[in-house]
């Protein structure tokens, strides 16, 4: 049986909907990822799909097309119950994060990765995806190491 783990971003519109499709992608069925915001924007970040389809990675989460979902749709009973959380930027982090449902009496692991927000950079088309892109490769080696503790190899 997979293991789940989420993914949380403030806006779920980048960050965390890369590592959610990296990590369905790399896992190979082991681990289920989903992504949440706790203030999310409502739709991927355009660049961040187009990252993705550069890579022929599918960005469909882990409840169907990818769209940017809030934090508190993983907190009630029928929500999946996660194995990990991941907190992917460092306001996500800072904020006070729901109590997660626990699978018996353990509670979910609590990670935190810090990656910038490609979102924030400005310029050209070219430059945004270049940091996009950049964002993509830190988030991969980050997963690629996570899965290898875990004891699975990767691609």
């Amino acid at each position: 049986m997979a293991k789940n783990i989420l993914f949380l971003c403030t806006g779920n519109s980048a960050r965390s909907i890369m590592a959610e499709a990296y990590m369905n992608h790399a896992a190979k069925g082991t681990w289920r990822a989903w992504s949440a915001g706790s203030k999310p924007v409502g739709a991927p970040n355009p660049f961040a799909l187009e990252t993705l389809s550069v890579r022929t990675i599918e960005a469909a989460g882990g409840d169907g097309p990818p769209r940017s979902k809030s934090w508190n749709d993983f907190t009630g009973p029928a929500a999946p119950l996660m194995d990990v959380i991941v907190t992917v930027c460092d306001n996500a982090a800072a904020e006070p994060c729901p109590v997660w449902p626990k699978t018996g009496a353990t509670a979910p692991k609590s990670l935190h990765w810090s990656f910038p927000d490609p979102a924030a950079k400005t310029g050209s088309h070219a430059e945004k995806l270049a940091a996009f892109a950049a964002v993509f490769d830190a988030i991969q080696v980050q997963i690629d190491s996570f899965l290898a503790e875990q004891g699975q190899a990767v691609r």
